[in-house]
């Protein structure tokens, strides 16, 4: 089993930047994909960012393409999400997912409200 716990979600202005991370324990492997979803009121469930871990080659959605920036510390087995120029189609509730042995995992959320 492995547990994601995410945090770094709040209140930020348009054009501000928010950095979530998603902190993994239990039994953890070396191989594994990560990705960041965001839903927002009303809207389906959306692919963000994704990473995997053996290649580290990372993924983007248009919408979030040159603003938004996946990494991880597999020491500290965190993904983290750095979100800059924030827009108000940025409020949703952020979601990490991690897939490793064929089996994945839902992190609790995070919420992110960009508004002014």
């Amino acid at each position: 089993q492995v547990q994601l716990v995410e945090s770094g979600g709040g209140l930020v202005q348009p054009g501000g930047s928010l950095r979530l991370s998603c902190a993994a324990s239990g039994t953890i492997f070396s191989i594994y994909v990560m990705r960041w979803y965001r839903q927002a009121p009303g809207k389906q469930r959306e692919l963000v960012a994704s990473i995997e871990s053996s290649s580290g080659i990372t993924r983007y959605s248009d919408s979030v393409k040159g603003r938004f920036t996946i990494s991880r510390d597999d020491i500290k087995n965190t993904l983290y999400l750095q979100m800059n120029s924030l827009k108000p189609e940025g409020t949703a509730v952020y979601y990490c997912y991690r897939i490793q042995e064929s089996t994945g995992y839902w992190g609790e959320r995070t919420q992110v409200t960009v508004s002014s």
